[in-house]
Formats: structure tokens, C-alpha cells, sequence
């Protein structure tokens, strides 16, 4: 049975993530389109992983942050991926002028977020999660108790994957990655990190090789 937000809301652990931040509403555009019977397929529950991915009720969702190929234009090869911090989007560039559009949450406040190029310096399924020294200096009640790290799980706040983006060779402690929160798609709520629901981290995830190239476009 698809979750409704209340019911996520109800089960959601009290883990705050280093990607997880209250949301700050920020609608984008006018009105919605109305979802596709296609569209709500995608987002079912998922068998096959080692903890349960549930449904995400996209009666709730902003149908234009759901995972759909749309014409895009843009100097960037084929197998890119582009994040638009402005209109909340994430596209994985493909062939004749179009892209793969995934719907993403992004840094609550401008400064919190990446900007520019990197790659793909790792994946991982399931990933631990640690707070950066940042997040465990800014609010060291909500973040200091998981200096260590939170292993991977259904209430980890990462969720079922994570690409790492690197620059020069060195880890730049940004990711794209899950969310136990889907409702904030669409909206700036993280401590910079690109969230994705987890049914379209996965889709990005096994499209997306280890070395492929990450832009974020400034605001």
C-alpha cells in the first residue's frame, strides 16, 4: 500500500541528516500537470534490496519533479549530468536533444551549495552516513551524536544510494543521493547535498558510471 505522508511523517525516525533539514516551502512554476498511470508505476515499492524502499503516494507530489524525458538543449555530451539548483531539477543528459529530468531537493540556504563541475568519484549502495565537520560546528546538539556515522538502513538519511562528487581527486563532502523525506522534492531543505526520491536515485544510480561528469548551474 502506497505510504501517505502522514505515515511517513508518523515513522520517520528523529535522524536529522547531513542532507536533511526542515523544509522551507518553495514552490516553482504555476499550476501542475496531472500525473501519468506511468509515472505512478515508477514510484511502486521495490523489491530486491537488502531494506524496503515503500511507495511514494505521488498524489502528493509536484508532478514536474517526477522522473520524465523532456526536450533539453545544452552544451553538455551525453551522460552528464546537470543539476539546476533554481528550478529543483537534475537532468542525465542523453542523445538528440533530450534528458532524462529527475526532481531533487537542494541547500536550504544558497552558500550550502555545490557549484560548478566534478565527477563521480564513488558509488555506493546503501551508504553510511557521517555529518561533515561543518553541520557537527553549526548545530552541534543535532549533529554531534553521529560524528561516527550512521550505518545504512531505512532510517538512514542518505537513503538506498549515493553518488560522491570529487574534485581534483578529493572528496568535496557533496552527494547525490535518497531521501526519507520525499514531500521535500522540490524544495531548498538540505545542508547542500542533491536529494532525489529514492526510486529515481536508484533509476540514476545504475545509469550513471563511476568518472561521469557533474554540473551544477549557479542560482
Amino acid at each position: 500500500m502506497p505510504l501517505t505522508r502522514r505515515t511517513v511523517l508518523v515513522a520517520a525516525p528523529t535522524v536529522l541528516s547531513g542532507c536533511i533539514a526542515r523544509p522551507t516551502v518553495d514552490q516553482v512554476g504555476l499550476l501542475p500537470p496531472a500525473v501519468d498511470a506511468g509515472q505512478i508505476a515508477m514510484y511502486a515499492a521495490l523489491d530486491g534490496e537488502p531494506f524496503p524502499v515503500p511507495a511514494v503516494d505521488t498524489s502528493e507530489m509536484d508532478p514536474r519533479f517526477l522522473r520524465q524525458v523532456v526536450p533539453y538543449q545544452t552544451r553538455h555530451l551525453p551522460g552528464t549530468v546537470v543539476v539546476d539548483l533554481a528550478q529543483r531539477h537534475a537532468y542525465l543528459v542523453g542523445e538528440n536533444g533530450s534528458a532524462l529530468r529527475y526532481g531533487v531537493g537542494v541547500g536550504k540556504e544558497e552558500a550550502f551549495n555545490f557549484r560548478g563541475a566534478a565527477l563521480v568519484g564513488r558509488k555506493a549502495q546503501w551508504p553510511r552516513w557521517t555529518p561533515t565537520p561543518n553541520m557537527i560546528r553549526r548545530e552541534p546538539d543535532r549533529y554531534g551524536r553521529f560524528a561516527g556515522g550512521l550505518a545504512g538502513g531505512p532510517d538512514n538519511p542518505l537513503g538506498p544510494r549515493a553518488l560522491y562528487l570529487y574534485r581534483e581527486g578529493a572528496d568535496t563532502l557533496y552527494r547525490l543521493h535518497g531521501t526519507v523525506e520525499p514531500w521535500t522534492i522540490g524544495t531548498m531543505v538540505s545542508s547542500g547535498c542533491v536529494r532525489l526520491i529514492n526510486q529515481d536515485v536508484i533509476d540514476l544510480y545504475r545509469r550513471v558510471p563511476v568518472g561521469s561528469r557533474v554540473v551544477v548551474l549557479p542560482t
